[in-house]
């Protein structure tokens, strides 16, 4: 428990540029606000975070302010209220330019009737990020036609993916074809899976609201997913050990041609100075099915009040400093994805990261996961189908058989 009274906790996701935003931020905000309280980040991996926030009623004990809060887990945390409900707040004093200055895909899954528990903090949809340098070379280009007897241009289909992946596969160089994020922590795979269905026209839920994944659309993405995640000479050899920041950061290295991962990671490479890709990168939509429509997922960070805060009012505070228009920028040029509209259109910002009003774009196409209370039990069914289509022969159709049998046990 939290004792310390000259303290204010915030739990963060574990990300260098999340780290050293909210840490600035603190220290403009107690400049600004004569604050005195001292900032203690608690810095914590996915499933750490969800564990201690949620899990282990962190927020309502008072263990933290704010915390950085997943949309996959915010109706879990609604419902046992484990959030400062903030409409009171924001009708007092609302932040700058509420709601008009955000999409409105980052304005729902934190919304309850008229009840709203978070605000956005960090976004950037799934999409397809590529390594323009050598997509646009001429010798690449002139081996490709030679091998294919077709052009090498942005792959449309998930077929050309898998091929162009094969044709930049070059381990002696470091060079890999492609990077997936497979680390089994109910997120990355579930992620990776519903693109996959969805890029082929697939749901995944049915018409009475219940989770289906026993679909053809379903075993045609396990069947692809699959088959290119064990292509030892398509992907990068760590896929099965990499989260989605430790993809991001073998790609910003050089080590992969191309990545579906969070339009984040495409960001950081222009703005990390560790970067050995910066300027050489660019983004697209996802490929799909033959006559499929592309397709991205949306979840985001929110920036939420914890119940148990004894600082709710310069919690809130400091929240309305760190939403404003001049803080959304910093975050995003240290390697955040900024939320508001000002920042997806920033001029500055387009300069130093060239495709980042592609968001705009990619939020046209996003999808959402659905707001289930046992969501969180729904993702680890899933999960571990996928990871049984990784590290088993069994057929895809029989582990997608079993899942949506376990899912149907507590989707009811």
């Amino acid at each position: 428990m939290h004792n310390q009274v000259d303290t204010f906790r915030i739990a963060v996701r574990k990300f260098a540029p999340f780290e050293s935003a909210m840490q600035k931020f603190w220290d403009q905000y107690c400049i600004f606000s004569g604050c005195k309280l001292k900032l203690e980040m608690v810095v914590m991996d996915l499933h750490e975070l969800y564990d201690s926030t949620i899990t282990k009623k962190g927020l309502v004990n008072g263990d933290f302010d704010i915390a950085h809060i997943s949309t996959d887990w915010v109706l879990e945390g609604y419902n046992d209220q484990d959030f400062e409900v903030l409409n009171p707040y924001i009708n007092k004093n609302k932040p700058d330019d509420f709601p008009r200055g955000w999409s409105k895909s980052l304005l729902g899954l934190q919304r309850f009737g008229w009840e709203i528990v978070g605000l956005p903090f960090h976004d950037g949809p799934e999409c397809f990020v590529y390594r323009k340098d050598l997509f646009e070379n001429e010798t690449e280009k002139a081996n490709y036609f030679a091998q294919f007897g077709k052009t090498l241009e942005v792959p449309k289909t998930w077929e050309d993916f898998h091929q162009i992946a094969r044709f930049f596969n070059r381990p002696l160089n470091n060079l890999y074809g492609s990077i997936f994020a497979c680390y089994p922590d109910g997120h990355n795979t579930v992620f990776d899976f519903c693109l996959q269905l969805w890029t082929r026209g697939g749901n995944l839920v049915d018409k009475h609201d219940h989770i289906q994944v026993n679909t053809r659309a379903a075993i045609d993405g396990l069947n692809f997913y699959r088959t290119i995640v064990n292509d030892k000479t398509a992907i990068h050899p760590k896929s099965a050990a990499f989260e989605s920041v430790g993809a991001g950061m073998a790609f910003s290295q050089g080590e992969a041609a191309m990545m579906i991962n969070w339009f984040g990671f495409a960001a950081i490479c222009e703005v990390d100075p560790n970067s050995k890709v910066k300027g050489k990168i660019d983004v697209e939509l996802l490929p799909s099915a033959i006559d499929k429509k592309s397709a991205s997922l949306n979840v985001y960070w929110l920036y939420t009040i914890a119940k148990g805060s004894k600082n709710k009012d310069i919690a809130y505070d400091f929240l309305r400093f760190a939403l404003a228009k001049e803080q959304d920028k910093q975050l995003t040029l240290a390697g955040g994805i900024g939320c508001r509209i000002s920042t997806w259109k920033d001029e500055e910002i387009n300069k130093v990261i060239p495709y980042y009003h592609k968001l705009e774009q990619l939020h046209e196409v996003a999808n959402m996961l659905p707001q289930k209370t046992n969501w969180a039990a729904i993702a680890a069914i899933i999960d571990q189908m996928v990871l049984q289509a990784i590290n088993t022969n069994q057929s895809t159709e029989e582990l997608i058989q079993l899942a949506q049998d376990q899912i149907n046990e507590i989707d009811k």
